[in-house]
């Protein structure tokens, strides 16, 4: 059986080049897994015809508005367009709970002092504590994205399949580690000649792009600068509404 990948948001939080926010929807046939859920990314679900109620699991990767806003916008789905009474699971750092909550109160403060007609239950994924829901397995690393708060990359195991989902981070030897033996690799490289140590960059992974022990790998969360000399990469890039099988 495949695991099919649909790229739902490949920019960055500027939403360069028109591109939506991050967003991955990963499936086996069983189970659907969303990873971030940036705050387009149920414009993007419905533009390219993916029914939001499939999700059974979103993983968050940090807590950064154009990797988890999207989620009150799904509570609002779920209550008023696609009416769920089945539970939402959602999993992230440390106090994804309370952000969440903060968030939608804040963008819905009348409907969220309401109680939803579906259970929503949080999981608190710890840096090196691996996690499984169901037959979805993931193994979450802490990458250095943030000084204070954990961001994730998350390596996720359904299916029979691996992939890595790096979240956004800088360089780390921990990505080349937590690489091998994956199927498919899911990179940010939000630069191209601006070098930080929050984000990553396309010479940076053009250089150890023969280290990654993966089959096969696409670059996502695509910057202005990427997106402007997109024409020099030579590695495989996402763009919104990209469906891989794997």
């Amino acid at each position: 059986m495949s695991v099919r990948v649909s790229f739902l948001g490949t920019g960055d939080a500027f939403s360069a080049g028109g591109r939506h926010q991050a967003g991955y929807l990963v499936q086996d046939g069983s189970t659907s897994v969303l990873l971030d859920a940036g705050s387009s990314t149920l414009a993007s679900m419905k533009q390219h015809g993916i029914d939001p109620a499939a999700v059974d699991l979103v993983l968050i990767s940090h807590l950064h508005g154009d990797h988890f806003a999207g989620l009150p916008f799904l509570f609002l789905e779920y209550i008023f367009e696609r009416k769920r009474q089945r539970p939402l699971r959602i999993a992230g750092p440390p106090g994804t709970e309370e952000r969440v909550w903060s968030l939608f109160r804040a963008l819905y403060r009348d409907r969220a002092g309401e109680p939803l007609p579906f259970e929503v239950q949080f999981t608190e994924m710890a840096p090196g504590a691996p996690v499984s829901f169901d037959a979805v397995h993931v193994d979450p690393f802490r990458v250095p994205h943030q000084e204070k708060d954990v961001s994730l990359a998350l390596r996720v195991a359904i299916a029979g399949r691996t992939i890595l989902y790096s979240g956004d981070t800088g360089w780390t030897e921990a990505l080349v580690e937590h690489s091998q033996g994956t199927d498919l690799f899911i990179c940010e490289c939000c630069y191209f000649e601006t070098r930080l140590s929050m984000h990553l960059d396309y010479p940076r992974l053009a250089e150890n792009r023969s280290r990654f022990g993966t089959r096969r790998m696409i670059l996502t969360h695509l910057g202005r600068e990427v997106h402007a000399r997109h024409k020099e990469v030579e590695i495989e890039m996402a763009s919104d509404g990209l469906t891989v099988d794997i």
